[in-house]
């Protein structure tokens, strides 16, 4: 089977458990990997048969810019959800990355993946 990334696409975000990550925000980060056959896109040279990256990284920037969310992990949930059912991939993997959490000392980032299955 085929795999289709796309990595690094960021966006500020209202997300978090503290109030003030609520007000003044973070930096995310998502890393996208669709696996499926991309055969036929090679052949016909169409778009309409791969993920239309554009369309995909406009699901991802609507949800990260939405309402706030305390968890990555709902953030990871609802991307998912919404690329699995427009590109019904047979596996798909979301990483989310919130860069410099509010934390004690230095942390560069933090990180969930989850995977859709078909």
């Amino acid at each position: 089977m085929d795999k289709l990334i796309i990595k690094g696409l960021r966006f500020h975000g209202l997300h978090g458990v503290f109030e003030q990550e609520k007000i003044t925000g973070n930096l995310f980060e998502v890393d996208l990997a669709f696996t499926l056959s991309l055969q036929k896109a090679g052949e016909t040279d169409d778009l309409t048969e791969t993920v239309d990256y554009a369309k995909a990284r406009s699901f991802v920037e609507e949800i990260i810019k939405s309402s706030p969310m305390n968890l990555i992990e709902t953030i990871s949930l609802k991307i998912g959800e919404a690329l699995f059912h427009e590109f019904e991939p047979d596996l798909l993997e979301v990483k989310v990355r919130k860069l410099n959490p509010p934390m004690d000392g230095e942390t560069e980032y933090s990180e969930v993946t989850m995977q859709w299955p078909r």
